[in-house]
């Protein structure tokens, strides 16, 4: 709707028949007429208000957009075709300054509130911002034609990871940059392998491809930052030919605020947040930093969880020491910590009946991590469900019972392990024959010992590390608060 259709000299009112308080005053905008000029911006029904000679029907709502409209009604007084006055609402004393007599509105209340402007509607703003305003958005926009499927388009162009992606729309990522106060030109760090700079506003563009709420938000750019961390490696990580890509571990109310999964199911399918941040992350390596399977991502077979590895741990027992805390987060703050992380394996023990019998068979399990004849090769995530769990609750044993009783059980002798011994070949050099071996670091980064799952199936879950774990001065899991 062009300008040049509201007065240059005169009153507009910007109302709606969904609001009642636009309804009310429908005498007063007749009465307004009748004085003139009056011009009534209608978004949502051209027929209302009756009784009034120019109704214009926003029903693009550009004008209520460019007028920065919040609220209907709203009342604006034009002078030689500018803005000199406005008044949302009714208010009797505030329209009568502003339109004199004919809108003293005999018999109604002096004062109502109106109602929220369409423009403003859920997801309705951003549309505008795109379609009207001036973004903000400094990423290089790619035509698709009309005729082209834009989903095909992201594939023809190599920014998916295999499966179809959210077009990256002006207004899905100006939604998306709503879900936090970061400014879009922010820099968040290089990504590897091509060590590309990556501003908070290309987060927002991965995050939607992926799929993400913008209540997300917060919570990727905190992945992001953790996999940015050097300590993490994530250049290595990418270009070995090993299993391992990043899991990511989420803890605080913000797990719960956004719906992520720690129960039923939690490392599996079904769940919007943990499938889709975990996916965020991959699709920033990926479309930012060029990590492409294939060429510099030289995975032997990689594992599924390099689509997305991501969920949040059970919190529900004040008893516990969740992971984040337990890796010097201050309690109740929101956290992620990435691990270096291979493919499920599943642990089943449904004979166990006491703390004690449980770690030894634990260990059992953890010592196949890598191969039964390798330590210190890379660490693992434990993932403890409740049944599993209960045994050591109920045996008053804490989390760091727990990792020093597994730390202990995890000992095993180098005649064992050395070359050849059992009659394999693998395993580690004669001169540990005489000692006495750890299987993984020392507690807490050894097994990082996380609670998740449903109430049913006494299964846990093991979860291997990556072997450049194995030089802690330079690659560990990382913890960082997400702010």
């Amino acid at each position: 709707m062009p300008d040049a259709l509201l007065p240059h000299d005169g009153l507009v009112i910007v109302a709606k028949r969904d609001c009642p308080t636009c309804v009310l005053i429908e005498p007063v905008m007749q009465s307004l007429d009748r004085a003139g000029p009056l011009t009534v911006l209608s978004q949502d029904d051209p027929t209302f208000p009756s009784g009034v000679r120019s109704v214009l029907y926003d029903d693009s709502l550009e004008q209520s957009f460019h007028l920065g409209i919040e609220a209907v009604p709203t009342l604006i007084r034009f002078e030689a075709g500018r803005e000199v006055e406005r008044v949302v609402g009714w208010e009797r004393s505030e329209w009568l300054k502003i339109a004199g007599e004919a809108a003293k509105g005999d018999g109604l209340p002096a004062w109502q509130p109106g109602c929220g402007s369409k423009s403003l509607d859920p997801g309705v703003q951003e549309a505008l911002i795109a379609r009207y305003g001036e973004t903000g958005l400094r990423s290089r926009a790619i035509p698709v034609g009309n005729w082209d499927d834009p989903i095909e388009a992201c594939f023809e162009r190599g920014w998916t990871d295999g499966l179809p992606v959210v077009p990256p729309t002006d207004e899905r990522i100006l939604r998306m940059l709503a879900g936090t106060g970061r400014k879009p030109d922010e820099i968040v760090g290089s990504i590897p392998p091509n060590l590309a700079p990556c501003t908070v506003e290309k987060v927002a563009i991965n995050a939607v491809m992926a799929g993400c709420k913008p209540e997300y938000l917060p919570v990727v750019l905190g992945v992001l930052e953790a996999a940015l961390d050097p300590l993490f490696t994530m250049h290595g990580l990418l270009c070995t030919t090993h299993f391992s890509g990043p899991l990511v571990i989420i803890n605080g109310p913000i797990a719960r605020s956004i719906g992520m999964n720690s129960g039923v199911n939690a490392l599996g399918q079904g769940n919007r947040a943990n499938a889709t941040i975990g996916r965020a992350l991959q699709l920033i390596v990926r479309n930012v930093g060029g990590g492409i399977p294939g060429a510099i991502d030289r995975a032997t077979l990689g594992n599924p969880g390099k689509y997305t590895f991501c969920f949040a741990e059970d919190e529900s027992d004040p008893d516990w020491e969740p992971l984040a805390q337990r890796r010097g987060i201050p309690a109740g703050r929101n956290a992620v910590t990435l691990f270096h992380g291979e493919g499920v394996h599943g642990f089943i023990d449904q004979k166990s009946r006491t703390p004690e019998e449980l770690v030894r068979s634990l260990a059992m399990g953890l010592f196949g991590v890598g191969h039964p004849k390798l330590v210190r090769a890379g660490n693992a995530v434990l993932v403890l469900t409740p049944k599993h769990y209960r045994i050591f609750k109920d045996g008053g044993w804490s989390r760091r019972r727990i990792e020093d009783a597994l730390y202990e059980a995890l000992k095993r002798p180098g005649k064992d392990l050395v070359y050849g011994a059992q009659d394999v070949a693998e395993g580690v050099p004669e001169s540990y024959a005489d000692k006495m071996l750890d299987k993984f670091d020392p507690p807490p980064d050894g097994v990082l010992i996380v609670r998740a799952g449903g109430p049913a199936g006494l299964f846990s879950a093991i979860i291997g590390g990556w072997p450049g774990q194995r030089v802690r001065e330079e690659c560990q899991a990382v913890t960082r608060e997400i702010k």
